[in-house]
């Protein structure tokens, strides 16, 4: 990913978050609302999903503002993993409490089915739902494509570091087809005159957020746990410090992605036996310099002087393309 396209947008990124609570506080209103008046599995188990949601909004707010804390003793490297951590939190509560209350709930309904009621306000709240969640995920979806570039969405979402983005991207998306699910629920419900079918549509909006909560938890997990930073950065910042005069060779760039913007880098390089030890430190202050300038998000370079035949060597990294 360029430097352009890894500039930090806060602004941006607390709009998709503010859009998305916003979005699912009214919508989950709303669905509770017609859920106790139609006794419908579906709604109650689409209100449940909203409230989720906002919940897990105002989680990823919390993690990024816990992030932004400048390192301390404790933490030299700083808190910015913290976001990572409070993303995984939120994978964990939409197959928790999204999707295990929406297949509980749509069950009982199959095995315990209420009577049917007018279907009116559920559409109406349905329709409404798809207003605001349509809206939310436009916002996501803006966002998001200004970010990944020419990349497809799937290698994006791989790429990224910023999970607050792609999380919310993915709920709103699951909320959407939900939201068809269960229109499609409580229709065939009156439509077949059988209201286990809407417990059958709780079931299967259960099991769309449970496939969401698995992929969201994949990507928090290599975050959370050290992630390399992106491939590009990795590639231009071997490419320059091979070709700075006075380096012989590169052994290897280690890079830690320790926050969506901020990155450790370890590197070995073996340097010319003629310069003098001052001269080397001289160097190694100028190589710092410039990957900082090109890469504002290296926070923290370390580079070892290293001979070749010492080190454990890498394999030179090809910028994806």
């Amino acid at each position: 990913m360029s430097q352009d396209a890894a500039e930090v947008h806060p602004i941006k990124a607390n709009l998709v978050l503010f859009a998305a609570l916003f979005a699912n506080l009214g919508i989950a209103i709303a669905k509770f609302v017609a859920a106790s008046i139609t006794g419908s599995s579906a709604m109650l188990t689409e209100g449940v999903h909203s409230l989720v949601d906002s919940g897990n909004q105002v989680l990823l707010l919390h993690g990024q503002n816990r992030a932004k804390r400048p390192p301390d003793a404790a933490y030299p490297f700083g808190y910015g993993r913290e976001l990572y951590f409070w993303a995984f939190i939120v994978a964990l509560l939409i197959f928790a409490l999204g999707s295990g209350v929406s297949v509980y709930e749509g069950w009982h309904h199959i095995q315990e089915p209420e009577p049917l009621h007018d279907p009116t306000i559920n559409y109406i709240v349905l329709g409404i739902a798809l207003l605001l969640e349509g809206w939310s995920w436009a916002v996501a979806v803006k966002e998001f494509n200004a970010r990944r570039g020419k990349l497809s969405v799937w290698q994006a979402v791989k790429r990224s570091k910023d999970p607050a983005t792609f999380i919310v991207l993915f709920e709103d998306s699951a909320a959407l087809i939900g939201l068809v699910v269960a229109a499609v629920g409580v229709w065939a419900s009156h439509h077949f005159n059988d209201p286990r079918l809407d417990g059958v549509a709780s079931v299967i909006i259960g099991l769309i957020l449970g496939l969401v909560a698995v992929l969201l938890a994949r990507e928090a997990k290599g975050l959370l746990i050290g992630e390399a930073a992106d491939p590009e950065l990795i590639a231009d910042v071997w490419q320059r410090v091979a070709a700075t005069p006075g380096v012989v060779e590169v052994n290897h760039v280690r890079t830690s992605q320790s926050a969506p913007h901020v990155v450790f880098a370890a590197i070995s390089a073996d340097f010319a036996d003629a310069l003098t030890m001052g001269q080397t430190e001289a160097l190694i202050e100028h190589i710092e310099a410039d990957l900082k300038a090109r890469w504002p998000e290296l926070a923290s370079i370390y580079i070892r002087p290293e001979k070749a035949s010492d080190a454990v060597r890498q394999t030179r990294p090809v910028a994806p393309t």
